[in-house]
């Protein structure tokens, strides 16, 4: 049965298929972007490493597509962080978190919580400097702890922690459907 509305003649189905598999390989629609959440922790912050971790997500290929600076409390910051409430770096976590603002961003592109991963570099901050000097936390972090940095680290991560802090109802975070064009 053709495809019709006010403003197209009558098609049929399957050059309509055609037509959408053909444009397929004119379109870069076959690339799924995947989003990340990304946290500047306090030492960031306030240490004036912003302007420089934005540019260099940016300079990476990553699409900041919300971003918004939160003083997290410690009820906030320990659900966020529930997965780690049984290990003894704990409370020292939640209170290192809560202990300045921190920007809390959504990144995108193609492979963004593998990219993003290895952008920020080793957890330890001191080794990332050796192993990784070109990593973020090479460039603002200093430990294990003070790292500078937060990154999801797998999908359903990224999808939990970014509805943690953005509402996600109103937009699709993850691999977007394909719909059909209006002819």
């Amino acid at each position: 049965m053709p495809l019709m509305n006010a403003y197209t003649i009558p098609f049929p189905t399957s050059c309509l298929t055609f037509l959408l598999l053909a444009s397929r390989s004119f379109c870069d629609w076959s690339t799924e972007k995947e989003a990340t959440l990304a946290i500047i922790k306090p030492d960031g912050v306030l240490g004036n490493h912003t302007d420089a971790i934005k540019a260099t997500i940016l300079q990476s290929g990553f699409k900041i597509s919300r971003e918004k600076i939160i003083q997290l409390d410690k009820d906030s910051a320990s659900s966020f962080y529930a997965e780690h409430s049984t290990k003894r770096f704990f409370d020292s976590l939640v209170k290192y978190v809560t202990s300045g603002p921190v920007l809390v961003m959504v990144l995108e592109k193609e492979n963004a919580i593998s990219d993003w991963r290895a952008l920020i570099g080793p957890t330890d901050g001191s080794k990332a400097k050796i192993t990784h000097p070109n990593s973020i936390r090479a460039m603002c972090g200093t430990d294990v702890e003070k790292n500078c940095i937060h990154g999801s680290d797998s999908p359903q991560s990224a999808q939990r922690e970014i509805s943690f802090f953005f509402d996600t109802s109103t937009s699709q975070w993850f691999a977007l459907p394909l719909q059909s064009p209006i002819l």
